[in-house]
């Protein structure tokens, strides 16, 4: 483990070789007036189709890379516990065949609480997902309205219920900083949300996507964000409510005990290689940024066409690579070393960062630099966008 002086022990660290791999399912019930994911409502979805297409997209993947030992499978959508079981279990199977599994493993799956998906838990955990991830999103009946949410409070309890008992490893998300959120009202219901005692908690602050139902209700002037100074409040009494309950930030949107943290989210901060496959779906492989196509009918012809979804493949430059690892693991609590993205990248240290931006800021108590060490520290969080736009060199 590595030990940080202001956090104390961190996940343990992955090794240079770690390979995850990103499944993405498309479709959902409806379409969230706040989501601008790649999500599609269809009437009717070929279940039999969509588990040979990426079975085929995965078998394609696996011939573009060294096989490894896979640490982490994420099945992310769209709503993937619409998918049949049948099919997860035989991506998961077909994963282990081609490249093998690390002994520790960690295959997550996102759902939604209905109780359709609900009645699926018990298969999916046979299938090999042991991690869940639940889009509660909030704790009261009219928000869940507001935000356009298909269960009701009573509803994401007996999901949660059911999770935990059937899934070792328990994750849920909440949306905060919504319209007229009071910190009172928010802090009750953070500490209510700990108190259900899952290991891990994605707690994201609302925020208005261009193309989305909210974007347009926003423009019309029936819809007013809240205040952004409102917002960083809540985003630092967060911070402080999940400490004190034994889930600090480990990243600006997640929260968990120690050693508890997503395997997904740290190989994507921490710039590992992932595989990405299904419609829209990207992947990361020794330099190579890979891009699925994104519309469901579309990802379907080009397997048929292709065997595989494939839209792009972009070899990134030195400096593209090094700026993306940098921008990526600054949102970590654990920072980044320079160094090792110097060696990654082959470029010299020096060039990566504006040595004086980083004085500066560091003397304004904003980020920490020292021992091949740069973090972005508490006081410094809610201007990561401005800090990274300061010191990235590259």
């Amino acid at each position: 483990r590595t030990t940080c002086p202001l956090y104390g022990a961190m996940a343990e660290q992955p090794t240079t070789d770690a390979l995850a791999l990103y499944i993405h399912w498309p479709f959902c019930v409806k379409k969230c007036p706040y989501c601008d994911f790649n999500s599609h409502v269809r009437d009717a979805v070929d279940q039999q189709a969509w588990h040979d297409a990426l079975l085929a997209d995965l078998r394609h993947e696996s011939q573009q890379i060294d096989a490894r030992p896979i640490t982490s499978i994420f099945f992310g959508g769209g709503t993937p516990s619409l998918m049949d079981p049948a099919t997860a279990a035989a991506l998961i199977s077909e994963a282990e065949r081609l490249f093998g599994f690390s002994p520790d493993v960690e295959i997550t799956l996102e759902a939604n609480p209905s109780s359709v998906e609900t009645n699926r838990f018990e298969a999916l955990a046979s299938a090999g997902v042991n991690r869940l991830s639940l889009g509660i999103q909030a704790l009261d009946d009219a928000t869940l309205q507001f935000l356009g949410r298909p269960h009701n409070v009573a509803e994401g309890l007996a999901a949660l219920d059911a999770a935990q008992s059937h899934f070792a490893r328990v994750s849920f998300d909440l949306i905060y900083a919504r319209p007229n959120q009071t910190p009172e009202a928010w802090a009750a219901e953070l500490n209510r949300a700990l108190a259900f005692g899952t290991e891990h908690l994605s707690l994201y602050q609302l925020t208005i996507e261009p193309g989305t139902r909210f974007a347009t209700l926003a423009a019309q002037g029936e819809l007013t964000p809240l205040d952004p100074d409102a917002g960083a409040d809540l985003f630092e009494m967060t911070a402080e409510i999940t400490s004190a309950g034994g889930l600090p930030a480990y990243e600006i949107s997640n929260h968990a005990r120690i050693g508890a943290e997503s395997r997904h989210n740290l190989i994507y901060w921490r710039y590992g290689d992932y595989l990405g496959i299904g419609p829209g779906a990207h992947g990361r492989r020794r330099g190579v940024a890979t891009l699925r196509h994104k519309k469901p009918e579309n990802f379907m012809s080009a397997v048929a066409r292709n065997g595989h979804g494939t839209q792009s493949e972009t070899q990134l430059t030195p400096e593209e690579r090094a700026r993306e690892a940098l921008i990526m693991g600054l949102r970590l609590r654990e920072g980044v070393r320079p160094s090792q993205i110097a060696t990654m990248a082959v470029l010299d240290t020096a060039n990566l960062l504006s040595a004086a931006k980083v004085e500066l800021l560091q003397n304004q108590g904003l980020i920490e630099h020292n021992q091949d060490i740069l973090r972005v520290l508490a006081a410094g969080t809610p201007l990561l966008d401005a800090i990274l736009a300061e010191i990235v060199a590259v």
